[in-house]
């Protein structure tokens, strides 16, 4: 017996709920989520501004001691630069641009020589395309105000939080997701277990839970991989062997981009029915915009979920 998956005629009025819930959510904490990383972001900004000493300093010793400054310098262009333009125009290694954004090195196998001229190359671009409007201390060649520096930063982070606005709201909704789970299963004397622990799926008794674990699952016969799942939970009634329900939280602003991703979830399914058996239990934690043509396809594939207005229905599934 399923929770939502097999109930389609109700399926037109928990799309209507889950939509206002998200709205009502987003309306009044996004906006917050958003300023408080906004001003993260400015500190961030004017440290990086005195490191390049006020963008008159970008060159490969610079570059090379701060590498992950380089995000930064590109959102101090006119106009602002994709990491993709950047590498056209300097004519250097994706190598180097996604290891020194990523990873926040220089690629330790390039030699020193191809480091610094590559180096040298996306200083001088970066130099060249600098926003004369946002640092008018380099046309003027002089020393720049406070004011001036607090300014350019804000406009700097502005553009840097536009271009990540949606990772933003969507780590924000998680935790959120994940605290109102919490909440749930404390108030039902369930045990949580930080996942600093290291814990495995395997290891997990009853009543306990955990967020953010990696569970190992088989592609074939010589290769395996580890999945992550948002959270597991074992029933307090759970029986020797059992393995923990694994949840996945997932949210969303719009309709259009859950029926772009919606294979996701029925590859981990897959995944782990090939691992762990037909018996393994793997459900959706759902907020937001999602569909009937999303709630269909994944019913088809056998994955039921539960609304976050209705959290109650997890105890449906034994919890």
């Amino acid at each position: 017996m399923g929770v939502n998956a097999d109930k389609p005629q109700r399926w037109k009025e928990d799309i209507a709920h889950s939509v206002d819930f998200y709205n009502d959510w987003f309306l009044r904490f996004a906006p917050k989520a958003y300023r408080d990383t906004r001003q993260r972001t400015t500190d961030q900004v004017q440290s990086a501004l005195r490191w390049t000493r006020y963008l008159r300093d970008v060159s490969p010793g610079l570059l090379r001691e701060h590498p992950r400054v380089l995000q930064m310098l590109r959102m101090a262009t006119a106009p602002p630069i994709a990491r993709d333009r950047l590498i056209g125009l300097a004519k250097v290694s994706r190598n180097l641009v996604s290891s020194m954004e990523d990873k926040g090195r220089v690629p330790p196998r390039m030699s020193n020589e191809q480091a610094k001229s590559e180096l040298d190359a996306v200083g001088s671009m970066i130099r060249r395309l600098a926003d004369a409007d946002i640092f008018p201390w380099l046309k003027s060649k002089r020393k720049p105000t406070d004011t001036e520096v607090y300014r350019a930063a804000t406009i700097v982070a502005d553009r840097l939080c536009g271009a990540v606005a949606n990772p933003i709201i969507r780590n924000a909704q998680e935790k959120r997701q994940l605290r109102t789970v919490r909440r749930w299963l404390a108030e039902r004397d369930y045990t949580f277990m930080p996942s600093g622990w290291k814990l495995r799926v395997a290891d997990m008794k009853a009543g306990q839970f955990a967020f953010h674990l990696s569970v190992p699952v088989h592609l074939d016969e010589d290769r395996r991989i580890n999945i992550p799942v948002d959270a597991a939970i074992m029933p307090r009634k759970a029986c020797a062997g059992e393995l923990p329900l694994l949840v996945e939280a997932k949210a969303a602003g719009d309709f259009t981009n859950v029926n772009k991703r919606r294979k996701e979830e029925a590859i981990k399914i897959t995944q782990l029915r090939r691992t762990y058996g037909d018996d393994v239990r793997y459900v959706l934690f759902l907020c937001g915009y999602f569909d009937s043509g999303y709630l269909g396809y994944e019913a088809a594939e056998g994955i039921d979920w539960v609304w976050e207005h209705r959290i109650d229905d997890l105890a449906e599934l034994g919890l």
